[in-house]
């Protein structure tokens, strides 16, 4: 392969150089491009833009893989520990015993939020959307740790990492526990990562949530598979954010905005509410499946098809087997499930989902999950954000430590009116 390419443009020609990553994936390098021909490029939603290079996750839609660091998601299944595969992708390497012990005692000495930072959940109406509570919660919580705004050694960084995902379930929990008039439960320093949010969401004074391991499993996994995705809508904010220097704290509530948007972080909220209606409705599968064929029906079918993936999402088959695992052992006999596993059946037996290569993804099965865990749907995308603080911590990393960063300012095309004169007034 050449290493540039030609481009001839009003009689003049310039060559672009070539960039070409570890797996083979090529660029083309134009940030010269409008200097040396006054012209731009014209690519709405960045479908064809590499805004980065980063070295922290890799995905190939047309063949279904996902990698963190290399390490294909679904070597970790067997043994799913949320936090090492943190560690993995802001550090870059899969953590030591010792490394990770030290950062589990972090996230233990972390947990508490300042009995001030309490009295901010008193001042959010009745029913506040939990993502708003979080990102301004997030944002306050810099207020209490202006120490680590912006860390330049790795100790330094590693205490703020530690901080920001320790306190984030807290957040979540007490936000949810105070939309239902109930008292807020301490962390427990006994409790590991997952565990732990559980028993400050579901513990009673009377009655202690009891932590199974097969549920803190499946929800390993579920933020696992949610810890990073490349450049995504809300991973490209937090990057957008931190390029003007914004500290940590500002840029991962920017991110998490950016992900409480319908066409992002509430695409399972979605599915549960299409298989709900269906329920509610009386609807066969059947019927759904054709609806879903008829452009003027007005049904969408929720859950199949990625933006990236051409193939099926790595991440829903892992979620289908943990699916089963998990209703299976809470004895859960979820109408929506059955509904789920009978659209999929028909949908890849179907020659129109099938040549379009619209498969179920992640979210087709992961609301189903936490529906099984008791997580409220209004939570769904809050548990979104807490699986991935990690990938938006390592990719404000990445981009902090690189050197000769620029603030990202994107171009436009404008298409409004020529020069013109004010009119007075009177004249209008």
């Amino acid at each position: 392969m050449a290493d540039k390419a030609t481009l001839t443009l009003g009689g003049k020609t310039i060559e672009l150089p070539l960039i070409v990553g570890t797996e083979g994936e090529v660029g083309i390098d134009i940030s010269k491009l409008r200097a040396e021909t006054g012209a731009i490029t014209f690519d709405p939603g960045y479908g064809n833009t590499g805004s980065c290079a980063s070295a922290i996750t890799f995905i190939d839609g047309e063949k279904g893989i996902l990698r963190y660091r290399g390490i294909p998601i679904e070597q970790f299944v067997n043994h799913p520990d949320f936090i090492e595969v943190a560690m993995l992708i802001i550090n870059g390497e899969l953590p030591k015993r010792a490394d990770r012990e030290r950062f589990r005692d972090k996230l233990a000495d972390n947990a508490h939020l300042h009995e001030g930072m309490k009295h901010h959940f008193d001042g959010f109406p009745s029913g506040a959307p939990p993502m708003a509570i979080l990102s301004a919660m997030i944002n306050a919580l810099f207020c209490y740790d202006q120490n680590f705004s912006d860390p330049e050694s790795d100790e330094s960084f590693e205490d703020s990492a530690a901080r920001l995902m320790s306190k984030v379930r807290t957040i979540a929990a007490y936000s949810y526990r105070s939309s239902k008039g109930l008292p807020y439960n301490y962390p427990d320093p006994k409790l590991l990562y997952c565990g732990n949010f559980l028993h400050m969401m579901f513990s009673m004074p009377h009655r202690p949530y009891e932590v199974d391991p097969d549920i803190e499993d499946a929800l390993n996994l579920v933020l696992i598979l949610h810890a990073d995705h490349e450049q995504n809508c809300s991973t490209s904010t937090v990057r957008m954010v931190g390029s003007a220097q914004a500290n940590l704290y500002a840029s991962v509530a920017a991110g998490v905005c950016a992900l409480w948007g319908p066409l992002h972080g509430g695409a399972n909220v979605a599915v549960i509410e299409m298989l709900e209606s269906i329920r509610k409705g009386g609807l066969k599968p059947e019927e759904c499946i054709k609806l879903a064929k008829q452009k003027d029906s007005g049904f969408r079918l929720m859950g199949f098809g990625h933006r990236v993936y051409k193939n099926f999402d790595p991440r829903s088959r892992i979620l289908k087997n943990a699916c089963d695992k998990v209703l299976g052992k809470l004895g859960v006999k979820d109408p929506l499930l059955d509904i789920a596993r009978k659209l999929e059946e028909l949908a890849l037996n179907d020659p129109y989902f099938v040549d379009r290569k619209l498969y179920p993804n992640v979210d087709f099965y992961s609301g189903i999950i936490l529906r099984a865990l008791g997580i409220p749907l209004d939570m769904f995308t809050v548990m979104f954000a807490i699986g991935r603080m990690p990938g938006w911590i390592g990719q404000w990393k990445e981009q902090h430590d690189t050197p000769g960063g620029r603030i990202y300012r994107p171009r436009q095309i404008y298409t409004g009116p020529t020069i013109r004169d004010y009119v007075p007034m009177d004249k209008r």
